[in-house]
């Protein structure tokens, strides 16, 4: 039996010391006395170990984000201080990720860092969008950090699409289509596997080298043959993410050999709600049908609403080809015209899909509701359906709102016990992050012909609010199954905003005519959800809304429950969606496990891994989505050069400013110098002013423009003033 460790007991420099080295190592935990107390193992007395966190309050180390939680200060110096680089000049170490652009500069990202750390194209080093690098940084007053790249820890760009171009005898150039990738990739003569100069090819980097003065060598994976722009595009866009449109050879081997027929032995291990009425509704162009709802009257004029969600872990297994590949993946990526998919489409769009008229395998969250709509009892298990009816969501909100409509009463039901979970999630302070979503239409060359934003009604909320009940639940239940020694899973967790930029952000606010509070976490969501509201019928609100949104942690995967700021929610978790999400294969797993009896525990430290690569892919895959939208926008203002448009100023860097055109939600850009009156950035990144400073442009103002250029490569729109 292992000892327990002795705790130390400290004098009151070396409690400060144990609390400053804590926070350092947690930079955006928010810790409380006795938290502390636990994490440092020492004998401490509450009181004491408080009264010197609000020391540290006033010395500005620590901020206070409740009555007796604090938080690491960012911008303190100790909390930016790393280790001194090996010169001894001062210059600050730091490892984070590369983030280029387009001028072949760079960002390197720094969790435990405000501010990113910009690196000029010649102190790269080499390295590579999204590589781990190490970073020496130094501060000069009044600017961003800056910094050098010392070494590459982890490459991340397996492959790189191109254009293969003459080179000498032995070997060929390759031209890469990604707009950060700006090295020299060569490509040998025996490395060509039937590719020719001038073929667009997708390449395996089979070589790094020791210098960056030094090429990078290659190998053709895939030839493209008669690939159009588009198609093109679309498959860089992958690539660059690091996505592959293809599944290996041997996850889709295993994918085919699973029966279509479900056999009676696995059928008698569930529980089976075949006879009761279920439906899925989802978008007109979905194929993997995730989550269906089914609905039955039960005694004393209860009713049992049900979230049925795909089975996937029955396919899935630990040690697999599918789930290795599945796991690296971790995420479906959705691009404008296409879905690639998490698991082969065997899987995905056949064996795992709930669609209609066939029984499926799944895992069951099912509700009873009493006549006022309170949850009175909560079931979890496996279990089979099969769905009666596919809605698209325009299907659904028409048998809604018609009396005669296909199951309006039933529906109807559903959605007032919805709107009771919506109202009381608000009423708890969760915030409303509803913005625009940009949806094409395309001509069958999938040239872009139309732009419009998407809708949300009734039927889009129903969904969203048993998903959210369903991923609420199941958190709950694994959280407090034990809870004095908490059983590990995979949380959806989303920190309070950053008090020092909403604080700034309301100065800009002012200034606007918009004074609203900001004070404590909790006076951020109810001034939040009024500028959505307003947001809803006001242009300006709206840019508001999204500049507050930029404020806001990024929800992230963890096994560390912190709970989840916007929903305000305690326990949250990713449940409903396991057939594009890994973080849900992994909560099935945990989560039946733990129906079975005695609590069951997976490796903290092994699940906390997966969980940063979850997140990791999420983020790749979101950019990957956006570099998509931006690209069609690009291309749609393509067709329209030279015409005028109205817009907002959406944002600002040094050089000028960002104009989002209100039609197409299209972004471009007016450099100052287009400007009459020689503007510059003011202090903050709000506001800009002329030399004189008798005429200013600010963050929302309207301004009508017109289209000069676009660069469709770089995804890029060139506006001016009209």
């Amino acid at each position: 039996m292992s000892k327990k460790r002795k705790k130390k007991k400290l004098k009151s420099d070396g409690i400060q010391s144990a609390i400053i080295k804590c926070f350092l190592k947690n930079p955006k935990k928010r810790l409380n006395a006795g938290t502390l107390i636990k994490k440092m193992k020492i004998k401490g007395n509450r009181d004491a170990v408080h009264a010197v966190m609000v020391n540290l309050k006033n010395e500005d180390f620590l901020r206070q984000v409740s009555d007796n939680k604090f938080v690491l200060n960012r911008k303190h110096k100790l909390a930016k201080s790393g280790k001194t680089d090996a010169s001894g000049k001062g210059k600050l170490v730091y490892q984070g990720i590369v983030d280029t652009i387009k001028s072949g500069a760079a960002y390197i990202l720094i969790e435990s860092m405000e501010d990113d750390v910009y690196v000029p194209a010649h102190a790269l080093k080499g390295a590579f969008n999204g590589d781990e690098v190490e970073v020496s940084v130094v501060y000069k007053k009044g600017r961003r950090p800056e910094g050098k790249v010392k070494k590459i820890i982890t490459r991340n760009t397996p492959q790189v699409m191109g254009t293969l171009t003459e080179g000498k005898k032995k070997f060929a150039n390759l031209e890469p289509a990604s707009r950060s990738i700006r090295a020299e990739i060569k490509v040998g003569k025996e490395d060509y596997n039937g590719a020719k100069i001038g073929d667009k090819v997708l390449v395996d980097i089979i070589h790094w080298p020791s210098a960056s003065d030094q090429p990078i060598w290659g190998a053709v994976k895939k030839v493209f043959k008669g690939i159009d722009d588009h198609n093109w595009t679309m498959e860089s866009i992958l690539v660059e993410n690091g996505f592959n449109s293809s599944h290996t050879p041997a996850s889709m081997k295993e994918a085919e050999k699973f029966p279509k027929e479900i056999s009676q032995e696995e059928i008698d291990k569930r529980r089976d709600f075949r006879e009761i009425l279920t439906f899925t509704i989802d978008p007109d162009t979905a194929q993997d049908f995730d989550d269906a709802i089914s609905y039955e009257e039960v005694e004393d004029g209860n009713v049992e609403i049900g979230v049925h969600i795909a089975d996937v872990t029955h396919f899935l297994r630990p040690g697999t080809a599918l789930d290795e590949e599945a796991f690296s993946r971790s995420t479906s990526v959705y691009l404008v015209d296409r879905c690639i998919p998490m698991l082969p489409e065997r899987l995905s769009n056949n064996l795992c899909s709930l669609m209609p008229k066939v029984d499926r395998l799944v895992f069951s969250a099912v509700f009873t509701f009493n006549k006022k709509h309170k949850l009175i009892t909560e079931w979890f298990g496996k279990g089979i359906i099969h769905s009666d009816k596919r809605f698209t969501y325009d299907e659904g909100q028409e048998a809604i709102d018609d009396k005669k409509g296909l199951f309006h009463r039933e529906l109807n039901v559903i959605n007032k016990v919805a709107h009771k979970l919506r109202k009381k999630k608000f009423n708890d302070g969760a915030i409303n992050f509803d913005s625009d979503e940009v949806k094409f239409k395309l001509d069958k060359n999938n040239k872009p012909i139309g732009v419009f934003v998407k809708q949300r009604k009734d039927v889009h909320l129903l969904i969203e609010d048993f998903m959210l009940l369903a991923n609420r639940r199941v958190a709950r239940y694994l959280a407090t199954k034990d809870e004095e020694n908490p059983i590990p899973s995979v949380y959806r967790i989303h920190d309070h905003p950053d008090l020092d930029r909403v604080s700034e952000l309301a100065e800009f606010m002012k200034t606007m005519g918009i004074d609203l509070d900001f004070s404590t976490p909790e006076k951020v969501s109810e001034s939040y959800n009024f500028l959505a509201k307003k947001a809803e019928k006001d242009e300006l609100y709206k840019l508001m809304m999204q500049l507050a949104i930029r404020t806001m942690s990024k929800a992230v995967y963890s096994t560390d429950n912190i709970g989840h700021y916007g929903l305000r929610f305690e326990h949250y978790s990713h449940f409903t969606s396991p057939i594009r999400r890994y973080s849900d294969v992994l909560t099935h797993r945990i989560l039946e496990k733990n129906l079975e009896g005695k609590p069951f525990r997976a490796d903290k430290n092994k699940l906390e891994a997966k969980c940063i690569h979850i997140s990791k892919q999420e983020r790749k895959a979101m950019e990957a989505e956006r570099d998509s939208i931006k690209y069609k926008q690009v291309e749609y203002i393509t067709e329209h050069i030279g015409e005028e448009f109205d817009g907002i100023v959406s944002g600002m860097i040094e050089r000028g400013v960002f104009i989002e055109l209100t039609a197409s939600k299209a972004e471009g850009f007016i450099p100052f110098d287009s400007f009459r009156g020689d503007f510059s950035l003011g202090d903050t990144r709000y506001k800009a002013y002329s030399r004189n400073k008798k005429k200013s442009i600010m963050m929302g103002d309207t301004i009508r423009v017109k289209v000069v250029s676009t660069d469709l490569k770089n995804r890029q729109i060139e506006l001016e003033v009209v």
